[in-house]
């Protein structure tokens, strides 16, 4: 077999080379590699890749691999053709028409593959869950959008070669490629079980991503090589021995070290580097199972075994379907000495993993029975459900479902996003944010516009168009029409239109509460102290059994009447020669009886602001702040129409605030101004949830990196907006935070 090592510097001479990427391979498909490398090398000369390194060197490299990995003729094609398919598809025709349909749709998919090299690198200010639940999307992205399992197989040759090349140039920065190496590909390696592959992408991602350590573990296991290979001689010579002595025919050879390996074992179980049991291993190859078991019993009569060292992955295979028996010994210098033991074709699933079990070859049945497992294996690693160790803590962030339901879209910003196959962009604005599915109105599908139904695909970069202002269409709700697929989704719509219906029937039932109030002439009740007379919680669902007409007028005034108290006479306020009366607001406006007063809603005023009132048709007295500019307009229209008006009950606060002796409360608008950040509308929102300020409204609106906010606060008083807007002005990213 060709190692993993093999140099591209072997391989001096075209002439050589189909005889060297063809190995194990008949006459004909040698043939065809001799014709790819002629076109490819014609192809790629002069070319370089974002790395720098040659095109050429990279295909070559990256086929030396798969002739490591024992893979077929098509993907060996296809790793030597790998960047011709980059020139779109005309160049994809032509490597079909060359070379087949299966080479052509491996390059197509690798190509595919290449574009997650920079959404895979998720922001630097992303929490620790937001990197994993991103990196753990991105594994199961990478798998989602391969058919073929030989597609991860070259996405990975690739990234090794890649690093190859790094380390072969030490001046070149690959922080980025290494923690993306490290992070993505070599789990997925591991998943896959294809240990060649994951050691060499873990050793050297760590030796960018941590040089000094690597350089003093490396440093370490170079100082003791002498006495650790002749320690590792000896133990072999004496385990041969007893091995021919009960008749067991074995392969026993050192094991090499892995400085990744040993830095996880050191940092997972707090100890230094003398305390790692396995930098001295054997591994012993048998050809049955019951042969492990028996040199695991030699093994443990010739050293001391060490208590808990030992793991039977034989009768307990780990997830990927490794399976081994580790255990750990001591000499009788005191000296620790792993070993594994194995089967060959064990050794061979651990080394090549899927690749080992990968049936290409033109012809092959599918009657047998070993074949068929084999499948099942892959199906099941292909839907793994994740690896966390606090279900409670991860339970909102993972889906655990098999990639054959699931589609993985990506975000503008690169955020990796799970969907149920069939999703559409709708369902997509809904997956990021409720407020942003209620107001999306288009989508771009990879920069270009489609129609809201259309079913997303694996890998596409999805862009949500928003409107300012409005809520979802009742067609979305129509299954027949396929705006939606998901339930969540769904759920989010129904509950928009079951709110919107609330609170108009909210406000309706307010206003009759209002206007029985002034019949009553009580309009200082506690509005929440006769809710409770009723028998409801508050008033929201107060009011909203007062508009579907489930509580009376008599109800609300026999309700007035249990209070035997009597109430407080109204402040009154003279202006000249006429009263003031005091409205269901608690505002003094000239005039007699009882009148009718809103809040102006362009405004919002609250206390202590300088209000004046406007005489509307039909709707009472408009409250505005004088620097109303709505109010500055009308008054300049229908000055006669004016009346004078402050706040009534107004009593001031232990702060010296003023603040309303009833409790009541004002809305108010606050805009933000802020730069665009995930998390950023979650810490906003709990600045107001941790003074427990109501919000009411919401309405955001991202353009590029900014974030435009408006929320509606109901508040008693300004001084309350001040410390709402001193608080809002700490979070990070927020420029700006001003009342509306």
């Amino acid at each position: 077999m060709v190692s993993v090592q093999h140099s591209v510097a072997n391989t001096d001479g075209a002439a050589s080379l189909p005889d060297v990427l063809g190995e194990g391979l008949g006459p004909t498909d040698r043939a065809r590699l001799a014709q790819a490398i002629e076109w490819a090398q014609a192809a790629y000369e002069g070319h370089k890749l974002g790395s720098g390194e040659g095109v050429w060197q990279h295909a070559l490299g990256m086929t030396l691999i798969t002739v490591s990995l024992r893979l077929d003729v098509d993907a060996r094609l296809a790793a030597l053709l790998f960047a011709v398919g980059e020139g779109g598809r005309h160049d994809i025709e032509q490597i079909e028409a060359r070379f087949g349909s299966p080479v052509a749709r491996l390059v197509e998919g690798l190509s595919r593959l290449s574009r997650l090299r920079l959404l895979s690198r998720p922001a630097a200010n992303a929490s620790p869950i937001e990197l994993q639940v991103q990196t753990e999307t991105l594994r199961k992205m990478v798998l989602a959008m391969a058919e073929d399992l030989r597609v991860i197989l070259l996405r990975l040759a690739s990234r090794v070669q890649t690093l190859r090349y790094f380390a072969e140039n030490k001046d070149l920065a690959q922080t980025a490629i290494a923690r993306e190496s490290i992070d993505l590909y070599a789990p997925l390696a591991n998943r896959l079980g294809v240990w060649q592959l994951k050691w060499e992408l873990e050793d050297l991602s760590f030796r960018f991503l941590e040089p000094e350590t690597y350089k003093r573990l490396a440093k370490m296991l170079d100082e003791r090589r002498v006495e650790r290979e002749a320690f590792i001689a000896e133990s072999i010579e004496r385990l041969r021995t007893a091995l021919a002595e009960q008749g067991v025919k074995a392969e026993v050879y050192g094991r090499p070290k892995h400085i990744y390996s040993i830095y996880n074992k050191m940092r997972s179980k707090h100890i230094e580097f003398e305390h790692v049991y396995d930098v001295r291993a054997l591994r012993v190859l048998v050809d049955d199972v019951s042969d492990c078991y028996t040199v695991l019993s030699l093994v443990h009569s010739l050293w001391t075994p060490i208590p808990n060292e030992f793991d039977d992955y034989i009768r307990k295979p780990k997830g990927n379907n490794y399976q081994s028996l580790h255990t750990a010994v001591r000499a009788a210098d005191g000296r620790a000495l792993e070993v594994q033991i194995r089967t060959n074709d064990m050794h061979k699933h651990a080394e090549l993993g899927v690749a080992a079990h990968w049936r290409y070859k033109e012809g092959a049945t599918r009657s047998d029975g070993a074949y068929d497992e084999k499948i099942a294996l892959l199906r099941q690693l292909l839907s793994w459900r994740d690896e966390v160790t606090d279900a409670e803590q991860w339970e909102e962030h993972t889906r655990r479902a098999a990639l054959d339901d699931t589609i993985y879209v990506v975000t503008p910003q690169g955020r990796v996003l799970d969907l149920t196959a069939g999703a559409t962009p709708i369902d997509f604005a809904y997956r990021l944010h409720t407020d942003l599915g209620h107001r999306c109105r288009g989508a771009k599908v990879d920069g270009v516009m489609v129609p809201l139904d259309t079913p997303l695909s694996n890998g596409q970069v999805v862009e949500v168009i928003t409107t300012k202002q409005g809520g979802p269409s009742r067609d979305w709700l129509n299954p027949q029409l396929g705006y939606l697929v998901t339930a969540n989704a769904r759920a989010k719509v129904r509950r928009w239109f079951v709110q919107q219906e609330e609170e108009e029937t909210a406000a309706q039932g307010r206003a009759i509460v209002v206007r029985e109030l002034q019949r009553a002439g009580q309009t200082h009740a506690n509005l929440d102290d006769l809710a409770g007379k009723i028998n409801f919680k508050d008033t929201q669902h107060f009011f909203i059994a007062v508009g579907r007409g489930d509580v009376s007028a008599r109800q609300i005034h026999n309700a007035l009447q249990i209070d035997t108290t009597p109430a407080p006479p109204p402040p009154d306020l003279v202006i000249g020669e006429r009263r003031a009366a005091e409205s269901g607001e608690g505002i003094l406006v000239v005039g007699v009886g009882q009148l009718l007063t809103q809040l102006a809603k362009c405004c919002k005023p609250l206390p202590p602001d300088p209000i004046e009132g406007f005489v509307t048709r039909g709707r009472g007295v408009s409250i505005h702040r004088t620097d109303c500019r709505s109010f500055l307009n009308i008054a300049q229209r229908h000055p006669e129409r004016l009346v004078p008006a402050e706040w009534g009950g107004v009593a001031k606060q232990p702060n010296g605030a003023l603040g309303s002796a009833r409790n009541a409360v004002y809305p108010v608008d606050i805009a933000i101004e802020a730069n665009d950040r995930p998390g950023l509308l979650r810490d906003i929102s709990d600045v107001f949830s941790r003074d427990k300020f109501n919000v009411i409204g919401v309405n955001t609106v991202s353009r590029g990196q900014r974030a435009y906010m408006r929320f509606t606060v109901e508040v008693s008083n300004l001084s309350l907006v001040q410390r709402i807007l001193q608080q809002v002005t700490e979070v990070q990213g927020v420029e700006s935070a001003r009342r509306a």
